[in-house]
């Protein structure tokens, strides 16, 4: 279906990929891994004929369709989701004109041209809008959010009806660039289980541990240039990757061992003239060898040790008859709610339900319209919110802020987190100011483990990070003493972190004492995302 062969791409003077190969077949789920930077969105960039390599051959079945979601879409005009879903206001005349000029030009055997028409026949098919509803209901869209203008929704929601789109399409082979990053917990399932059943090849680019593996079979690796290959899901990758390094260090070890002893003979013995020949023997025993290179050890995630934070009171907050609204938008009505202290709480439910809202009001950063918020006995309270920058001096680097946040931290300990969150060389001397929004919101996240409150709130902390980082989030959490209530769309992260789930529905907040798994189980949740993929 796809095959790259002996691949090089150059990208700003820095060289990503040296004679890569690999191939996905038809039925294949394949994940591509690496560290942020390592070309991951740019092999898909080769892939869809948008990058040019510098040299290397890549082939694609002359039959096969391609579907790809990138990591951001913007749309325009008036069309509503449902149009989005289906392409009819957009997709489908620029397959129809692209076809056109095709046949104007004779080029009606060409793979553009098939793939053209395949694609057009797809989304031109009597069933496109029966195929898109179902498709928009799994994704988590209701009924009446159908007919919206896509314009009046966030971008999030904008790319799940790109998704539907493509899966109403049905590709060969499927590109997905981080699908699950606009996706609550159901959605989410309901692709996972989607994706489980889907008759074409996938590749796909994820930052969520287990969303690979519940879904993939093979994972390739972006490593040292190479693209190298593991079958199985990314935890069989990583135990395989950590025996592959093990068994090329023993033979690299071995090598130069024997290498040295080689070499000590010839030295010992070069002017012996009875032993002359045998040394000039092993030193060109030596130089026909194939040298074996040092493997590079696996990445593993940097272990971090948060401070204590001041103890606190049992209670850590609580909320008293808490109404909110935004507007004549009704978000809570007579809301009770209390932390105690040592809780680890993830806040579950559909977007939009006001998971981000009740967090606010935790964190005392917005206001409501009647109740009570009361902060426990010695609060120390730290919010950590996906936009928040303004704790940030535009004047301070990046290093003097973590250092300013935690003035009896050695600056080699401060360099050792930042790299940890990926602030590597140079990047720790950059102004705050000219900081993009992921690294401003990794920034923001170092500094609360430096200077730990007892009450920390984190909304999608896990957001801009690699699967690394957030590994070495996730153990730094893992012993941080305070009381934590979180919002996560990383299962992997939520089953590590949370004792306690919140599920937040329609204006309801439903406490489960007990684990991820634990309330999944009481609430069918599995069960309803099932049911969704099978409804018509």
């Amino acid at each position: 279906m796809l095959t790259i062969r002996d691949l090089k791409m150059t990208l700003g003077g820095r060289v990503l990929f040296e004679n890569a190969s690999f191939g996905v077949n038809y039925g294949d789920r394949v994940a591509l891994v690496g560290p942020n930077g390592a070309g991951k969105t740019t092999l898909f960039s080769i892939i869809l004929k948008q990058k040019e390599a510098d040299t290397g051959v890549i082939t694609r079945d002359e039959w096969t369709m391609v579907g790809h979601l990138p990591q951001e879409a913007e749309t325009h005009g008036d069309e509503t989701i449902l149009d989005v879903a289906t392409g009819r206001v957009d997709e489908l005349p620029r397959l129809e004109q692209r076809l056109h000029e095709l046949e104007k030009a004779g080029d009606v055997s060409s793979p553009e041209y098939l793939e053209t028409h395949a694609k057009h026949d797809a989304l031109n098919d009597a069933q496109v809008e029966t195929k898109a509803r179902k498709m928009l209901r799994g994704l988590g869209f209701r009924e009446p959010e159908f007919d919206r203008k896509a314009r009046e929704m966030s971008g999030g929601w904008i790319m799940r009806a790109r998704l539907a789109r493509l899966l109403v399409m049905e590709p060969d082979l499927l590109l997905l660039d981080e699908p699950t990053n606009h996706l609550d917990l159901l959605s989410l399932l309901w692709l996972q289980n989607y994706l489980k059943n889907y008759s074409g090849a996938l590749l796909l680019i994820s930052h969520d541990r287990q969303f690979m593996d519940e879904v993939v079979t093979q994972v390739h690796e972006i490593s040292n240039k190479k693209l190298i290959p593991y079958t199985g899901n990314y935890t069989d990758y990583l135990r395989q990757r950590e025996e592959r390094y093990d068994a090329q260090l023993s033979a690299y070890n071995n090598q130069q061992k024997e290498i040295k002893a080689l070499q000590e003979f010839a030295d010992r013995f070069r002017s012996v003239a009875s032993k002359a020949s045998q040394a000039m023997s092993k030193l060109k025993q030596i130089e026909r060898m194939e040298l074996i290179e040092k493997p590079l050890a696996p990445r593993k995630p940097f272990r971090f040790q948060i401070p204590p934070p001041p103890r606190g009171g049992q209670r850590a907050v609580s909320l008293t008859n808490i109404h909110m609204a935004y507007g004549t938008h009704q978000v809570y009505r007579g809301l009770d709610l209390t932390i105690e202290r040592g809780e680890r709480t993830v806040l579950v439910g559909p977007n939009g339900a006001g998971k981000s809202t009740l967090l606010k009001i935790l964190a005392g950063v917005v206001p409501f319209q009647q109740g009570e918020r009361d902060l426990g006995h010695n609060a120390k309270l730290g919010y950590f919110s996906q936009h928040r920058a303004d704790t940030l001096d535009p004047e301070k680097t990046v290093l003097d802020e973590v250092l300013a946040s935690a003035p009896m931290m050695r600056e080699d300990e401060a360099r050792a987190v930042l790299g940890s969150f990926m602030f590597r060389k140079d990047d720790i001397f950059k102004r705050t100011a000219v900081l993009s929004g992921g690294e401003k919101s990794r920034l923001n996240l170092v500094k609360f483990l430096v200077d730990p409150p007892n009450l920390l709130l984190m909304d999608e902390p896990t957001t801009h990070l690699d699967i690394h980082t957030v590994e070495s989030l996730t153990l730094a959490l893992e012993r941080y003493e305070g009381t934590l209530v979180f919002i996560s769309h990383d299962v992997h992260f939520i089953r590590h972190l949370a004792r306690k789930v919140l599920h937040v529905k329609a204006g309801q907040v439903t406490p489960y004492v007990g684990s991820y798994d634990y309330f999944l189980e009481k609430t069918g949740t599995l069960e309803d995302a099932r049911a969704a993929l099978t409804a018509g």
